[in-house]
């Protein structure tokens, strides 16, 4: 094993967090979450709003439609799930 491998060997790895809005929440124990990114375009410096979706695992089926949560990442919990909801920062208003 050289150097560098045993120096991270013991550090583990910084997970990524995104915060989204909760678009979807029809099967169990996922959601769907919806994250919004602002860049300015490189090319004709006009911004631009980039919208992606990613299935969090919801152990709890805590999220709801609206809600606004942050996802950190994992390890692969099935085909289409690499996110776990880690919070639901704030609750949709009731309709």
């Amino acid at each position: 094993m050289s150097t560098e491998q045993q120096e991270t060997a013991g550090v583990e790895r910084r997970k990524r967090q995104l915060v989204g809005t909760v678009v979807s929440n029809k099967m169990d124990k996922t959601c769907v979450v919806q994250v919004t990114r602002r860049f300015k375009h490189s090319k004709y410096k006009k911004y631009v709003n980039e919208r992606k979706r990613y299935k969090a695992h919801d152990e709890r089926n805590e999220a709801q439609i609206g809600d606004r949560v942050q996802i950190v990442e994992c390890s692969p919990i099935s085909r289409d799930k690499r996110w776990r909801l880690q919070t639901v920062l704030e609750k949709a208003e009731a309709v």
